[in-house]
């Protein structure tokens, strides 16, 4: 009797956490598509490294964003396990399935790019709820919230703060090339995205 409750019990903790995977991601695939792709504001991270890479040393980012996240997966692996690998892989799977079916349908939100703190609101809070629900459930969707993951669990830093620290550094490296106007809008973004994945990461769900 007991081995069945303890294997309904696992059971029912996976379903959840696929739940909130699929329902992060779907999230966080809307907000990029319907506000990011077309907000001109770049990105902290992994994604904005990969942009500098691209602009200053005309390094793919196929190549560098393969390259950059499997050795933060492979951090991820080293420190949270395999079942944090199974999850990253279901999340970044179920983010490409739900960006593709969204591209088939004409955007929502186009005249919101007249507006770039709005844009950069909104854009955050996607994230922000899309990423954190990812991270709750022990998945990464990409190589910054791997690392944000680890250095949380070995470091026992605020996970919001490790956001902010590698966006920032990335944000002031991208000024080399973008004006600042539009890097201000990117740091109005990733510090709230980040507060909202700390929340969650913390929050009873």
């Amino acid at each position: 009797m007991l081995n069945k409750l303890s294997l309904f019990m696992e059971v029912s903790v996976n379903l959840r956490r696929i739940i909130m995977i699929m329902a992060g991601s779907f999230i966080l695939a809307f907000g990029i598509y319907n506000v990011h792709s077309i907000s001109g504001v770049t990105e902290g991270g992994v994604l904005g490294l990969i942009l500098l890479l691209e602009h200053w040393f005309r390094i793919s980012p196929s190549i560098s964003s393969f390259v950059l996240n499997t050795l933060c997966f492979m951090m991820g692996l080293k420190v949270l396990g395999k079942s944090f690998i199974i999850y990253s892989l279901m999340a970044g799977g179920s983010f490409s399935v739900f960006y593709g079916i969204l591209e088939r349908f004409p955007r929502l939100f186009m005249g919101i790019v007249n507006y770039p703190l709005l844009t950069a609101i909104s854009g955050a809070i996607f994230v922000g709820v899309g990423a954190g629900l990812c991270v709750k459930a022990g998945a990464a969707q990409g190589g910054d919230d791997a690392i944000a993951m680890v250095v949380n669990k070995v470091l026992n830093i605020p996970i919001e703060k490790v956001y902010l620290f590698s966006d920032i550094v990335v944000l002031v490296l991208s000024l080399s090339y973008i004006p600042l106007a539009r890097i201000i809008y990117s740091l109005i973004t990733v510090v709230i995205s980040g507060q909202i994945i700390g929340y969650i990461q913390r929050k009873e769900i």
